[in-house]
């Protein structure tokens, strides 16, 4: 997994690239990391301060050197920017499939950055770890996630009513998944 980790942390197009999460970006995934509206919808906390935001980067950190997860912070080239980060999770190995995530600065919502970064994550997952299936997990009122997804090729699968309580509000889950075309 170490090679595939090394090789996942340098993915990259012509405008974003993906690094390892540090300790040191801590500040910048902070910005969105406590930003209420960035984190009501993607099953992080909302991070109240800067030591909360650096010991969640910790925790990851850990759960990637574990085997558990592979996170990358995706990097805006043109800016050297710190504008969000992706994820695979929950691997199962007898199924050979895992959850993929994904969180970004809302400043940069709306401008292609997801979908290009779920589209290396995708292409990576398959191509890379020889993964059979992706699936995620998007609250019904993230609208913007579902259409990342769906832009990549990823299938409405199901819903889960009221699988969400957020804010005293009930909320469906929409089931995502993507099989490897053969």
């Amino acid at each position: 997994m170490n090679t595939n980790l090394s090789l996942f942390h340098t993915l990259e197009t012509d405008i974003i690239t993906f690094k390892p999460l540090n300790i040191e970006d801590a500040a910048k995934i902070h910005e969105y990391a406590s930003d209420e509206e960035v984190s009501r919808f993607i099953g992080w906390k909302l991070m109240k301060s800067l030591e909360e935001t650096r010991e969640f980067v910790e925790t990851m950190i850990k759960r990637e050197e574990a085997g558990t997860h592979m996170y990358a912070s995706v990097v805006l080239k043109a800016a050297q920017a710190v504008i969000g980060t992706v994820m695979l999770f929950d691997f199962d190995r007898e199924a050979n499939q895992a959850e993929v995530g994904y969180v970004f600065h809302k400043s940069y919502w709306g401008r292609g950055y997801g979908t290009k970064s779920i589209a290396l994550l995708t292409d990576f997952a398959f191509d890379t770890l020889k993964l059979h299936k992706l699936h995620a997990s998007v609250v019904d009122a993230n609208i913007g996630s579902a259409r990342i997804l769906e832009k990549n090729g990823y299938v409405l699968e199901g819903r889960l009513q009221d699988h969400f309580f957020i804010e005293d509000n009930y909320y469906d889950s929409l089931l995502y998944g993507k099989i490897k075309s053969k």
